[in-house]
């Protein structure tokens, strides 16, 4: 089940509104997980029961940590196993075919692939299941006695299947004690609303010319600059419009998420980019991986072997492929560079250019995000700087009034054009912004009833 659905917007969201209001408090926890359970098994019906198998091993090892807390060998033993059980469910799911094919090409060994579904979200609740050990074991979090309540953190609908990635950290006191106020909840449907409509107004009405243009494998250097642009912006309005749907869903029911993202197209620098681009798992891997490894207090050769480690898992989360590797790398040389007089000859430069170069380098990244396999992506840049004689009769065949629209509409919408007016024109703007969003919901229905759901990009990492 999706949130751009039909059955999830008219049948299951009421439904859990309904029922979650008239609970009583002690027993709205397990509401919402029986829920969350009913919701991912409608289409994951036996890999629910793989997340179930987690959440106990979990709750298991965090309880057998508290036990130990005055025994540090044995307390680390037990964390270690949960971690390596947490991580190996995610190795065997998403990165043993890929471990068994880059095996078989460098030992010339047959090992079989077993090609196994990977269950949906599975890189976003593990991290979720890492992120509880992870605290419990610092003391930072008290450890939770409630199953119910962990299997709630866990497997929460409006986050479960791609984020953002809430820490414990963040919502433990929530699991025990939540309000939904008027405010709250109308912020909430404002929210919904707003991922909604970025869903299947701008990601999916591109979608169909972004898979035309990188199947022409031949295209010239105006269509492969209009797919990658196209792409760009997709991937922005479906990713962070599920992400403003699941926050604003949580707060339906009482729970405050993190942002997952902040206009990050309007960056001046990679930097700044990632800091804006899917900041719970950048901040994930600062927290978990990058501060544990030494951070920046450790020698030059440490401090950027750290950041080679933790952009090359964070392209290897998204994905088992050379690609995603790759594409982690990719940033993290632009990342050092800024560190060095690279970094400080792009401060001094003129805004435009700054943001120009950065503009640059997410749209080149993007392709080895997008295409399948190291050759077609290389590939595909190659197509940016090559002209054909039917180059614009090509590219006219392709951008049609429609297009142009979705491109456009994106590319306003893309920097922070509605909170300035909020701000400038205060209750005014507000009133016409909430309208518009209605309005817009309202439009997006259409759509939906008039060419169904899609899934969610984030759906396959």
């Amino acid at each position: 089940m999706v949130f751009s659905s039909a059955v999830f917007l008219f049948l299951f969201l009421p439904a859990a509104l309904l029922v979650y209001a008239i609970t009583p408090a002690r027993l709205k926890n397990a509401f919402l997980l029986l829920a969350s359970l009913f919701f991912y098994s409608w289409g994951e019906p036996l890999n629910v029961f793989v997340m179930l198998g987690a959440i106990l091993l979990n709750y298991a090892c965090a309880l057998l940590m508290h036990a130990f807390r005055e025994k540090k060998r044995l307390q680390t033993a037990v964390f270690l196993t949960g971690l390596l059980a947490t991580v190996g469910l995610l190795f065997a799911f998403k990165y043993r075919d890929f471990a068994v094919t880059n095996c078989n090409a460098l030992f010339h060994t047959d090992f079989p692939l077993q090609n196994r579904a990977l269950p949906i979200g599975i890189s976003f609740f593990t991290f979720q299941m890492l992120s509880y050990l992870i605290e419990v074991k610092q003391g930072s979090v008290p450890v939770q006695k409630n199953p119910l309540s962990l299997g709630l953190y866990i497997s929460f609908f409006p986050q479960l299947i791609a984020g953002p990635i809430v820490r414990y950290t963040d919502v433990h006191e929530q699991l025990q004690k939540r309000t939904v106020t008027a405010t709250s909840f109308s912020t909430g449907c404002i929210r919904f609303m707003t991922g909604f409509s970025k869903k299947l107004l701008i990601a999916d009405q591109l979608a169909p010319y972004v898979d035309d243009i990188f199947a022409r494998h031949g295209c010239s250097a105006p269509l492969a600059w209009l797919g990658i642009i196209a792409y760009t912006l997709q991937i922005y309005f479906d990713f962070s419009g599920y992400s403003d749907m699941a926050i604003g869903l949580g707060k339906l029911f009482g729970f405050d998420f993190p942002e997952n993202f902040n206009y990050p197209y309007t960056a001046a620098s990679v930097k700044e980019f990632w800091k804006r681009w899917h900041i719970s798992l950048s901040q994930w891997f600062r927290d978990y991986v990058y501060i544990p490894l030494g951070g920046n207090r450790r020698s030059r050769a440490r401090v950027l072997m750290n950041l080679c480690i933790v952009w090359a898992l964070t392209g290897f989360w998204h994905g088992a492929s050379w690609n995603f590797i790759v594409w982690g790398l990719y940033y993290c040389a632009f990342l050092i560079a800024e560190r060095s007089a690279w970094g400080k000859l792009l401060a001094k430069a003129p805004a435009v250019l700054r943001h120009a170069y950065t503009i640059l380098v997410f749209l080149f990244g993007w392709i080895f995000f997008r295409e399948d396999g190291l050759a077609n992506a290389c590939l595909y840049i190659q197509h940016l700087f090559t002209c054909t004689e039917t180059a614009w009769i090509d590219f006219i065949s392709v951008a049609d009034r429609k297009l142009v629209f979705c491109t456009v509409s994106g590319i306003i919408f893309a920097t922070p054009v509605v909170p300035f007016l909020q701000k400038t024109y205060g209750s005014r703007a507000a009133a016409v912004s909430t309208a518009a969003a209605f309005l817009l919901f309202l439009i997006a229905i259409a759509f939906l009833l008039g060419t169904g759901f899609s899934p969610f990009l984030y759906f396959q990492f």
